[in-house]
């Protein structure tokens, strides 16, 4: 989440975030071509429906053609066969490769409307005549990464979509975006598909054969930022919840979070506080890197830290069954390397 966390880490993350708020300017012609594969169907030519999770109803002639989606609902739609026409929010690196965040995302093919949170060019995602905009809301009916100053400029020039993330089961956040890339013509029953869905599934198989193996084998999820550590509250991310509520594994999480939710802040002085025999570290960019908090005293003298069991939590992973397919085959690689015996 460049950084305003996903599963908000709102304030403090979101600070380092925001680093550019204004929209650039520029505009450009919209690029020729269909947003789905099966843009000359004859399923195009009747009225279009979809009552999104805001309760809002949208009533189209026409399917949508020209889709627009923040990165992350981009990725998924994506994975689901959808071919979004352009997309804002973290894509692009500095070095012009794409970002992890984006998944599978051809950014060569789509245009940019912002690359950062803060950042959407109203100007140019006019320009493209949208016929829908898709986001993921983490707050209540607010789209993720649409600045809400620009909500209503934005509303001016196509309907949107928001999809709900957060206090909802990861599975059905995943079904919804293949609802919605169904509903946008794109094949569901396509082999790249199917061949995703039983990727996660029997990811999510081996994942719980190790849960049940290793019960001992406590692990935590984290965030660093300046201000302190960031603890996973696991109701309140869908993944986390999935890993340990559905897979069964054994995750350490606060009693409750701090108010905003999803995390507690505990301090760096007190970075000790709870502990487990392996740690997931947020890999996003505006997260303190390992290396950094290994100048934290209390922090490096975590027994998963001095045993060297820290791996990457990917919490800004698109909600699709390939995304998530790929995240619990590296979390179930690097659990398999990770002893059980490191807190005594």
């Amino acid at each position: 989440m460049a950084i305003v966390p996903r599963r908000t880490l709102a304030a403090a993350l979101g600070a380092l975030a925001v680093l550019g708020v204004g929209a650039c300017g520029g505009t450009s012609s919209p690029p020729a071509g269909p947003a789905t594969p099966a843009a000359a169907s004859a399923g195009e030519q009747g009225p279009w429906t979809w009552t999104d999770d805001r309760g809002k109803n949208i009533s189209l002639p026409h399917r949508p053609q020209r889709v627009v989606a923040q990165f992350d609902s981009a990725a998924a739609l994506w994975d689901f066969g959808l071919r979004p026409v352009a997309l804002f929010g973290p894509h692009r690196l500095k070095d012009g490769s794409r970002d992890r965040a984006v998944g599978e995302v051809d950014i060569t093919k789509v245009e940019s409307v912002g690359n950062a949170f803060g950042e959407f060019n109203v100007e140019k995602y006019a320009s493209l005549q949208p016929d829908l905009m898709v986001a993921g809301m983490y707050e209540k009916n607010s789209l993720w990464y649409v600045p809400k100053e620009l909500t209503e400029a934005v509303d001016q020039v196509a309907p949107s979509v928001g999809v709900q993330l957060s206090g909802r089961p990861l599975v059905e956040i995943i079904e919804k975006y293949g609802e919605l890339a169904a509903a946008l013509g794109a094949d569901q029953k396509a082999a790249s598909v199917v061949e995703a869905k039983n990727r996660f599934d029997a990811a999510g198989a081996a994942l719980k054969a190790l849960a049940a193996a290793r019960p001992d084998l406590k692990i935590m999820i984290v965030a660093g930022t300046p201000d302190g550590l960031y603890v996973a509250y696991l109701p309140d991310h869908p993944d986390i919840t999935y890993w340990g509520d559905q897979l069964g594994l054994n995750v350490v999480y606060p009693p409750k979070p701090s108010e905003g939710g999803f995390w507690e802040l505990v301090s760096w002085e007190n970075a000790d506080k709870y502990q487990a025999d392996a740690i997931l570290v947020d890999a996003r960019a505006a997260s303190m890197k390992i290396e950094e908090m290994a100048k934290k005293p209390t922090w490096a003298k975590l027994p998963a830290v001095k045993a060297g069991q820290l791996y990457p939590w990917r919490a800004a992973e698109r909600y699709s069954y390939l995304g998530y397919a790929q995240v619990m085959e590296e979390l179930k690689a690097n659990l398999d390397k990770a002893r059980d015996d490191v807190v005594k």
